[in-house]
């Protein structure tokens, strides 16, 4: 006799039915407050466009107040998504130190009008106000970008050529939280390459050339810091304001007055940051960086690089590694850096006694290959080969850090007296700097640590680039080909193929 089946009370349905739902709201909001609390963000753009720098995060971090930001954007703005989406970026990466508004001044002017009035807002410009501790500053959409207007006229749309959004924010986000601009001495007087920008005179018949470092100008600028020229022949002693001074590539050598005002400056915990061109004579400068401990040598950084299956060529360009080692270099990574011709190395002694207590750390050295040639200035091919105990060999400094009471330990601030000498100066210029951004990267990563601005240390952000391609003969009549054969050849392929499965 068969069992019967056992009965199964509507109680006992409806319960599993509500424990069962209840689950499911239960796991669904465990995912939803994982997701929201704890979620990563990627940028697969093709030049992450949107990753903010290894800088700007730091800078993030030391925020120790609330950071507002009102955005009056119009709508037909250009830049006015990309605005959206990096400052989303900087949302994400203050965890929870930034408010952002968004204000349509053409919709809710009267929300507009008063936010106007209470920045003391006089421009129609869409741009940013940055508020924090009661202190404002505006970043305007001009400084955002750089738009081409030239198709206007054919009835096209402006077009922006770079977004350098990450740039201006960051900038106005430092000079808000240090207040007021940290001030650099740019010593003059031995021709170094100058730094004001050339205006334009009516009765000139050609403009003067541009300053060969703008670049590098205007990237330190941006890092709330102005540089001031500075003439020692004209001063008694280099003003209280300048804690750091920049000598970048005399030509002539300092006078016995100047180099002790430099001594006098060292010897007050002093900053400097020194670029040497090796191809100018300076011996009392020279001498003072012997006392301290870093010799200057005389020879050429070159090297022997394979150009084909036989042939061989010598190179003069130096590529340079970062050092893990120091506070400067050390969160760059380990990447190779570009050096123009005409670098010279340098060599670690212990200091003279007058120098106790001084401590050198190289900073960049040269790639394996490279030698240190004493007979650069032969014009002899045998002579520009390396000899064993002539020429200088590897490893070979090309930049060091020195100092001169300090700990050892980036969370002890002391009172201490720093310099970064490089034995080129060259690669600062414009030039260079538009070949590639290491350069950047560790020029303010100097002038950061001899600042003692650490929390500041790290890869900048990107310096725009305008996306450019060229194609020689050969490439056009490719691409000639691949637009009037290959292109159309593929959908008559697929075409055909249907066809004829149909037909079958």
């Amino acid at each position: 006799m068969a069992d019967k089946p056992k009965k199964i009370h509507r109680f006992q349905i409806g319960l599993n039915v509500v424990v069962q739902v209840t689950l499911l709201i239960i796991l669904a909001a465990m995912v939803n407050y994982l997701g929201f609390e704890h979620y990563r963000r990627w940028d697969f753009s093709r030049d992450q466009k949107y990753s903010l720098s290894d800088k700007t995060k730091r800078m993030l971090d030391s925020l120790k107040g609330k950071l507002r930001i009102t955005v009056f954007f119009s709508p037909n703005t250009p830049i006015t998504n990309d605005v959206q989406s990096l400052l989303t970026e900087y949302q994400y990466a203050a965890k929870g130190k930034i408010d952002v508004e968004h204000i349509d001044p053409e919709r809710n002017f009267s929300r507009a009008k008063e936010l106007f009035d209470k920045y003391k807002v006089v421009t129609d410009e869409s741009m940013l106000v940055l508020d924090y501790e009661g202190r404002s500053k505006t970043v305007k959409a001009s400084e955002m970008a750089e738009v081409d207007q030239t198709g206007m006229a054919m009835g096209e749309g402006p077009r922006v050529t770079a977004f350098k959004g990450e740039q201006a924010i960051s900038s106005a986000i430092i000079d808000l939280t240090e207040g007021k601009k940290n001030i650099i001495g740019y010593v003059l007087g031995h021709k170094e390459p100058a730094i004001a920008e050339s205006t334009p005179s009516p009765m000139a018949e050609q403009q003067a050339p541009a300053s060969p470092i703008s670049v590098l100008k205007t990237f330190i600028e941006n890092e709330n810091i102005k540089l001031q020229e500075l003439n020692l022949f004209n001063v008694d002693a280099i003003p209280t304001d300048m804690k750091t001074i920049m000598i970048i590539g005399p030509q002539y050598d300092f006078s016995d007055r100047e180099m002790q005002l430099v001594r006098d400056f060292w010897n007050k915990q002093g900053r400097i940051l020194l670029l040497l061109d090796p191809s100018a004579k300076t011996p009392k400068l020279d001498g003072f960086l012997a006392e301290l401990g870093v010799r200057v040598n005389d020879d050429r950084l070159m090297a022997m690089v394979r150009t084909g299956i036989e042939e061989v060529a010598r190179v003069r360009d130096v590529v340079g590694r970062f050092l893990p080692d120091s506070p400067i270099t050390k969160r760059l990574g380990d990447v190779r850096a570009p050096f123009l011709g005409g670098t010279c190395s340098l060599t670690v002694e212990p200091p003279r006694e007058q120098s106790a207590g001084v401590q050198v750390q190289p900073l960049v050295q040269a790639e394996k290959g490279y030698w240190g040639e004493v007979d650069y200035n032969s014009d002899d091919p045998a002579k520009l080969q390396f000899e064993q105990n002539r020429d200088h060999a590897a490893p070979l400094t090309m930049a060091v850090s020195i100092e001169k009471g300090g700990s050892g330990d980036e969370r002890v601030r002391m009172n201490s007296s720093r310099m970064v000498v490089v034995s080129n100066a060259l690669f600062v210029q414009d030039q260079a700097l538009t070949q590639d951004q290491q350069a950047l990267d560790f020029v303010s990563g100097s002038i950061n640590w001899l600042m003692s601005r650490e929390q500041m240390i790290g890869i900048a952000p990107k310096v725009p680039k305008t996306l450019t391609f060229t194609l020689d003969q050969t490439g056009l009549r490719n691409l000639r080909w691949i637009v009037l054969l290959l292109i159309p050849l593929v959908p008559a392929l697929i075409g055909s193929a249907v066809w004829w499965k149909r037909r079958a």
